[in-house]
């Protein structure tokens, strides 16, 4: 069997090979919700052309950035064949954008936007291809081993995921600018009044109809909070937020009471508006986690389900299984963290566990950019 092809110089040539290294030592440019919000209020000819010239610009550095990482991940990682269809995907759209001609005119600035979607589209299964490449380093080092003592793949990974969101959120949104009609209050992906009561209750509707699928029947969710209360935010992000974390405590409900003959006790979410903060608390009384099982929750293809790493076309960012990821809470935090909020947890062993999401309500923090 011919040997693996490992390193970036053995498949692409010298110039590209250079040209990769170049663009990772330019800094990247992070940009804010509201400065998204503002720019594309007014998606004329030029805000589309200024846009389409700075992301000929940025894409490329955010992409070679990760591509130097790839290559030179520890414990041989970056020699698994499902890391290198990633770093290929990545090669491949930097190659697309680096040759694409300067942008001058609308024409080049539509064709520009069909290149950026179709590099969206080919990036589509990165989540599960990696999240093969790392089941693979975790057979090679030993089922002992956990993730989270491997702390360089695991800030690898946060480092790579929250990097995919932006490049996502920035090619989504100029492309989101395109549409002739765009519903009433969105600003590309961005809804100027995105009620977190309302789509907190989709995303329960979506988390208690997979738990009955799974399980055949689901407990009740009960959501608090002023349902006509709204903020700026990218509702699709915090759909995906929320239903992870209904999901988590559905199961967790489902399994502590499953052979208990009376009700389930329900699920509380409550949202408060502060000044700077949308929070929203997921409370239940699933039993728990233990304290040292915390730390856990947090590293990547940890999950205490059986573990579905399946390819297949995902049009949202996180895969619709009930379970065995292991990949929804950081994904979330990262979600959470992306646009200047976070993610905890905190948890009553014996008890149940509550989750806080908080959420940046002014949109004026610029994206962490690793």
């Amino acid at each position: 069997m011919a040997r693996a092809v490992r390193k970036l110089s053995e498949t692409v040539s010298r110039n590209v090979v250079d040209d990769i290294y170049r663009c990772s030592f330019k800094k990247q440019t992070g940009v804010s919700l509201k400065y998204m919000m503002d720019f594309g209020a007014y998606p004329s000819g030029r805000n589309l052309l200024l846009s389409s010239q700075f992301l000929h610009k940025e894409l490329p550095v955010r992409l070679a950035h990760r591509v130097t990482e790839l290559e030179n991940l520890p414990y041989g990682l970056s020699t698994k064949a499902p890391v290198l269809k990633v770093r290929d995907w990545y090669v491949d759209s930097f190659k697309d954008l680096r040759s694409f001609p300067e942008i001058q005119d609308l024409h080049d600035e539509l064709k520009f936007t069909e290149l950026i979607n179709q590099v969206k589209m080919r990036h589509n299964d990165v989540m599960p291809t990696m999240a093969m490449g790392i089941q693979e380093l975790k057979e090679d080092l030993g089922r002992k081993v956990g993730l989270n003592e491997l702390p360089e793949i695991h800030q690898f990974l946060d480092r790579f995921y929250m990097s995919r969101i932006g490049i996502r959120m920035l090619i989504g949104q100029h492309v989101a600018l395109h549409q002739q009609n765009p519903a009433p209050g969105f600003v590309g992906l961005i809804s100027a009044g995105v009620s977190p009561v309302e789509v907190a209750q989709n995303a329960i509707e979506d988390a208690r109809s997979a738990c009955m699928r799974t399980y055949g029947s689901a407990p009740e969710v009960h959501v608090y909070g002023d349902p006509n209360f709204t903020f700026a935010y990218v509702p699709t992000h915090l759909h995906q937020m929320l239903f992870e974390l209904v999901k988590n405590s559905l199961r967790a409900v489902q399994e502590r009471f499953r052979d208990d003959d009376n009700e389930c006790p329900p699920i509380r979410v409550v949202v408060a508006d502060g000044i700077e903060d949308v929070t929203i608390k997921i409370s239940d009384e699933g039993g728990g986690i233990p304290r040292r099982g915390l730390p856990k929750i947090w590293t990547y293809l940890y999950s205490t389900a059986k573990n579905p790493v399946v390819l297949g076309r995902q049009d949202q960012e996180m895969p619709n299984v009930m379970a065995g990821y292991g990949y929804g809470l950081p994904i979330s935090r990262l979600y959470a963290r992306y646009f200047g909020g976070d993610l905890q947890i905190i948890s009553m062993e014996g008890y149940g566990t509550d989750a806080y999401l908080h959420l940046n309500r002014l949109g004026n923090v610029q994206e962490p950019l690793p």
